[in-house]
């Protein structure tokens, strides 16, 4: 029955492709797409083709979706770690944030935050952050390497094969971090060092020349509303997950760590912590795959990642099938890899049976 009824779907969008005079196929990816966007890692002009033009795009959300994953993962444990705390301010403070950000529909706080956003002032009324960042209604200007945006995309691609080396050399948690962050900043530096131009400093500071700034890291205003939304949305329901995780730890190996002396901290990162992570891992890897989804909310501010890329170019080609085929692939493809991994690591933080 299945495939009978793929095969009358297929015969019957091909009588209509015919009838409307329309061709299908994927020819049209070697096509230029005449149009232009507001972001792209890499460099692009109007003259690409679409299926440069869609990589660009994957790359966008690719992009946006780690960066969500990390940020809400780090505030997630957080607000999590508060909400498990013995304090009663901070508690409340840590279920206030919560019950906010968790029951408002993620849709409403991307438009909220752009609005609000996109009506700040320009550059010469832009809010100044110690002299070195700063916000305006254009987006963010932040200080960065001197480098170009290729060498960061592969400065990024490099950090993500080092974690991936680590968690594959079963490198313990905190050791892991250590060398991840170490070895990522050292491959930063060298990288400005080698590949800065001649003559200029490692760092690239933003600095207000005219009716614009020049210098530094240029955040779209697109990007950071999107990047901020998803993070307090997601990191609510990680704080959640967290919390639980926290509280199937047994009283009696926190008591057992007391009554060795351990502080506080200790027992947090070495008991807690440890035992929390095999329940947190498989509710957390759902949220993970959910924030790689979400940033398909872009395209209600503009931001160009691949949902938006593809809308426009099936409004250019009028290839809908094609173009949704390959974007329902794709996330197919990026969402299960995420999957096996959370498979993988929940399968290793198992514990061992004697």
């Amino acid at each position: 029955m299945t495939a009978l009824a793929v095969w009358g779907a297929v015969t019957n969008a091909q009588y209509n492709l015919t009838r409307l005079n329309m061709t299908s196929g994927f020819a049209f990816l070697d096509r230029g797409t005449g149009w232009n966007y507001s972001f792209s890692l890499v460099e692009r002009s109007i003259n690409d083709p679409y299926s440069y033009t869609l990589f660009i795009g994957l790359l966008n959300t690719l992009f946006v979706g780690f960066i969500c994953i990390i940020t809400t993962t780090i505030f997630g444990f957080l607000i999590g770690t508060l909400r498990d705390a013995r304090h009663p301010a901070l508690n409340f403070a840590a279920s206030v944030y919560v019950q906010i950000f968790r029951n408002i529909p993620l849709i409403l706080q991307a438009i909220f935050l752009y609005a609000i956003l996109i009506h700040l002032g320009g550059p010469r009324q832009a809010v100044s952050f110690g002299d070195v960042a700063f916000l305006s209604g254009r987006g963010v200007m932040l200080p960065g390497l001197n480098v170009t945006p290729t060498v960061a995309v592969a400065i990024l691609l490099a950090s993500l094969g080092l974690g991936i080396g680590l968690i594959l050399a079963r490198t313990t948690l905190w050791r892991g971090l250590a060398i991840w962050f170490g070895g990522s900043v050292a491959m930063a530096l060298f990288a400005a060092l080698v590949l800065r131009p001649e003559g200029e400093g490692i760092l690239s500071i933003p600095v207000l020349q005219g009716l614009r700034f020049s210098g530094g890291i240029s955040v779209p205003i697109e990007l950071f509303a999107l990047i901020t939304s998803i993070t307090l949305y997601g990191s609510a329901y990680v704080a959640e997950i967290v919390r639980g995780g926290l509280a199937q730890v047994p009283r009696g190996l926190v008591e057992a760590g007391q009554a060795l002396g351990l502080s506080r901290v200790s027992i947090w990162s070495r008991i807690k912590v440890p035992m929390a992570l095999r329940s947190i891992i498989p509710p957390l890897g759902n949220q993970w795959i959910f924030m790689m989804k979400a940033t398909t909310i872009g395209i209600a501010i503009g931001f160009s990642d691949l949902f938006y890329i593809t809308v426009n170019a099936i409004s250019q080609s009028g290839q809908t099938l094609e173009l949704i085929l390959l974007l329902m692939l794709t996330f197919l493809a990026i969402n299960y890899s995420i999957a096996i991994f959370t498979n993988w690591l929940n399968a290793r933080l198992k514990l061992k049976e004697h």
